[in-house]
């Protein structure tokens, strides 16, 4: 019997093929969607994981709040995690990272600029599930001048693995002894480190000092210890020793300082959530962004579901037209049941084999999503979760729902009425199949509005004035080996024709982690008077060569010896301070190796400019005059970029010999900063976009349901003189109305969840009425097009044919 229900059926998807192909299509394409989509949020939710304790193992961040300015980053006092192993037992492992970055590694007679290097204490493999390949890593970072390698960075300098006891000399001045080699960090993880020298080899300052935050700090709890617990054993150790540092400096306790809405809170992040959740400073790595994940979660499921409606509208649609078939077998004596077993039959066979489509269509489409994600995922990572019983359980459900109404609904006509075409009125309207074309179009019109938000949000980032020029700014990266020669080539650099400025600062707007530190309105370091402020350490052709703009004052200059004790801060920072004359005011910070409370005069104020992301407002800044020498930018004025760059690169191979030539240009480096931004445009737009297909693929099924349900009374009208235009009105007129209604749901939905959106950026755009007014009119115009394609197909068609019964 089943087999030759599946006959039966085969034969009626062939004999229907345009109409099979188009349902096929259109649950294909929403399942397709929604495999990708699920793909990429479990690839998200599956950062860290690898780590066997990482249930356990926590972040401690830095959370400060100071006299109205905040700290926010991903480091704490050096002193931190050793304490909390000491006086809690509690606590099972703890292991602090001092991330380098950049390193020069010499291979033969070539220096290699290579990367992500950190220092770490002996405990970093018990903390992170990193197995050595060689090596024991009890022991591996515990000789002075050690250093352990992943597996790629071994087989690049030495063409294998196994290389422990051999020797890498790094940033011109340490022979460092391989001790280990580790299997390269999987790309789900929060920091990919390729070089980890032991922590005791870097310059650590007071080691015993707790109100510098400059470490990365990780603990992991026993068994049983709760992250409230946790918390508890972090915010005594801080009361205990930030205290009383703040009370020897600042002459205050921590409650004086929370009486006055200050805080030091050091809270702690579970492992498997720094991915989604962290946006600190002195992040490894830019993170991901649980919104994000919910939105594209939400499109998803949006997608699905209207794919799915599609499906069984255009089910509906077309089963109209079976219902002589139905009576004439019910004459022949087919029995209701099995004729509800056809139905759904048919309708499975086409569900299915939408599924079967879909994967073949996400494999396809899966290496443009990587590339628009910046993701490397394959599809048969998911085989062992469970989205697969998922999807086949959701085809199944959705192709019985598809073939119920006609199955239960035709099935259940007297054989007479059916073949006299006599169908029950109702069948030719359906509130609840209308709601389901408000539905799709509401879900439609949200899409398209939040497509469009993004898209003025990221013009908006790209195009507003952020008070430096990035255009045409090249960075030159990592220039310590210049050493003494890093005058002259600035001097030899700024000759050279085509360029328009050069300065020597590691300090770069584009750049990230910067230091901070507390200044003080006067000698007495009195804490009610500190401003925490980000410091910039410039030279005197920084401000003109980045195209900032001095509000007040002057720049540094070398006719004045004394500003080396002088200081430029930026509006945020003159606001802060409550200062109305800027130009005859000082400020006090601890400088020089004792940290004598010394003085600086304020000889100007610069226009604010962004220095960190837009998600952030303006921090205040204090600029100082400073031979730092860990970048230098060029302002090209010159249409031969090329031609510039081979002739600074030739300036430096004559002055840094053997050493790399890096660089970067400023906007690209900007650009970087909103790339998470810029994906989610780009894929949001993309699924809007299909979003509208799937629908409009429904309006069609709908339309065509609509036609053929009124197919006598379009002759009748036509016979009685109707017009095309007026055929084809009186089809659309219906439709145009959902899509109406639909525009009233969804323009408040699509607000609030664009306003929230909006709320991560400190400059933004506002949500304009012709936002909504633009989308209401794409979508109307995209159902008046579907409609009315089918009616003008309706509207052309001979009356004689469709009054013959009659």
């Amino acid at each position: 019997m089943f087999r030759s229900y599946w006959k039966i059926a085969l034969r009626n998807l062939w004999k229907n093929k345009g109409f099979s192909a188009l349902n096929i299509i259109g649950l294909s394409t929403g399942l397709a969607v929604c495999l990708l989509i699920v793909l990429y949020v479990v690839d998200e939710w599956g950062y860290d994981r690898y780590n066997q304790k990482a249930a356990r193992t926590y972040r401690v961040d830095a959370d400060i709040y100071f006299n109205n300015t905040q700290f926010r980053a991903a480091v704490t006092p050096e002193p931190l995690g050793a304490a909390l192993v000491r006086e809690y037992p509690q606590i099972e492992a703890m292991t602090r990272l001092n991330y380098q970055g950049d390193i020069l590694v010499k291979k033969g007679n070539e220096n290699i600029q290579d990367h992500e290097a950190v220092y770490a204490d002996s405990t970093f493999f018990k903390v992170f599930t990193v197995p050595l390949l060689a090596g024991n890593p009890e022991n591996a970072l515990e000789e002075p001048h050690s250093i352990v390698i992943d597996e790629t960075t071994a087989r690049k300098y030495f063409g294998h693995t196994d290389v422990v006891g051999k020797t890498l000399y790094v940033d011109n001045t340490t022979n460092c002894k391989i001790t280990g080699v580790f299997r390269d960090i999987p790309r789900q993880s929060h920091f990919h480190f390729r070089f980890i020298r032991p922590l005791t080899d870097t310059w650590r300052g007071n080691a015993e000092y707790w109100l510098s935050n400059n470490i990365h700090t990780y603990v992991i709890a026993k068994e049983g210890v709760s992250q409230p617990q946790l918390q508890g054993y972090v915010n005594t150790v801080v009361n205990k020793y930030v205290g009383k540092q703040i009370a020897d400096e600042l002459k205050a306790s921590l409650s004086d300082l929370a009486q006055q809405g200050n805080y030091f809170k050091y809270p702690l992040m579970r492992l498997t959530d720094i991915h989604l959740d962290s946006d600190l400073s002195f992040e490894f790595e830019a993170n991901g962004n649980r919104s994000y994940v919910t939105i594209f979660s939400v499109v998803a499921v949006f997608i699905l579901l209207v794919a799915c409606i599609n499906f069984m509208n255009l089910s509906t649609a077309r089963s109209a037209n079976r219902a002589k078939e139905v009576g004439i077998k019910k004459v022949l004596g087919s029995l209701r049941r099995q004729l509800v077993l056809q139905f759904l039959t048919e309708s499975l066979l086409l569900s299915f084999l939408s599924l079967v489509l879909a994967i073949g269509l996400a494999l396809l489409l899966l290496p443009l999503f990587n590339q628009l994600s910046g993701k490397t995922m394959l599809l048969r990572s998911l085989s062992g979760t469970w989205l697969i019983p998922f999807l086949l359980l959701l085809v199944f459900l959705v192709g019985c729902l598809a073939g119920s109404y006609p199955a239960f609904y035709l099935s259940a006509f007297k054989p007479i009425l059916v073949l006299k075409g006599k169908l029950n009125a109702g069948f030719k309207r359906s509130y609840f199949r209308n709601s389901l074309v408000v539905l799709q179009f509401c879900i439609s019109i949200v899409l398209i509005i939040g497509t469009l938000v993004i898209y003025q949000q990221l013009e908006f980032i790209r195009n507003r004035k952020i008070g430096y020029n990035r255009d045409q700014v090249l960075i030159l990266q990592n220039t310590g080996p210049l050493g003494d020669n890093t005058k002259a080539f600035t001097e030899s650099v700024r000759k050279l024709a085509g360029i328009e400025g050069v300065s020597s600062s590691a300090d770069m707007p584009t750049a990230v982690g910067f230091d901070e530190s507390a200044w003080f309105r006067d000698a007495s370091f009195d804490a009610a008077r500190a401003v925490i402020t980000t410091n910039f350490y410039v030279d005197d052709r920084y401000i003109p060569t980045l195209g900032m703009e001095m509000v007040s004052g002057r720049n540094f200059s070398v006719d004045f010896p004394t500003d080396s004790f002088a200081v430029i801060l930026n509006e945020a920072a003159v606001k802060l301070y409550g200062f109305k004359e800027p130009l005859k005011e000082m400020i006090y910070r601890p400088w020089g190796n004792e940290g004598k409370r010394t003085p600086f005069h304020v000889i100007g104020v610069v226009r604010d400019f962004n220095f960190s992301s837009m998600h952030t407002r303006v921090q205040p800044l204090a600029m100082q005059w400073s031979e730092n020498r860990g970048r230098i930018a060029v302002r090209l004025k010159t249409t031969d970029i090329a031609g510039a760059l081979r002739q600074i690169e030739e300036k430096w191979k004559s002055m840094a010999q053997g050493q790399p030539f890096q660089y970067t240009f400023m906007d690209a480096d900007f650009e970087k900063t909103y790339h998470a931004e810029q994906r989610t445009g780009k894929l949001f737009m993309i699924f809007s976009i299909l979003a509208i297909f799937i629908a409009a693929l429904g309006l069609l099924g709908l339309a065509t349901y609509a036609a053929e349900q009124r197919t006598r009374e379009i002759g009748i009208r036509k016979v009685m003189g109707a017009d095309i235009a007026g055929v084809v009105m009186l089809l659309s007129r219906e439709f145009a109305l959902l899509v109406l209604m639909a525009s009233v749901i969804a323009f408040p939905l699509a607000w609030y969840a664009m306003h929230r959106w909006l709320e991560n950026f400190a400059y933004r755009v506002e949500i304009r009425w012709w936002v909504f007014l633009q989308a209401g009119l794409f979508a109307f115009a995209i159902a008046i097009l579907t409609v009315g394609f089918q009616g003008l197909k309706a509207a052309l068609a001979n009356p004689v044919n469709s009054l013959r019964a009659d």
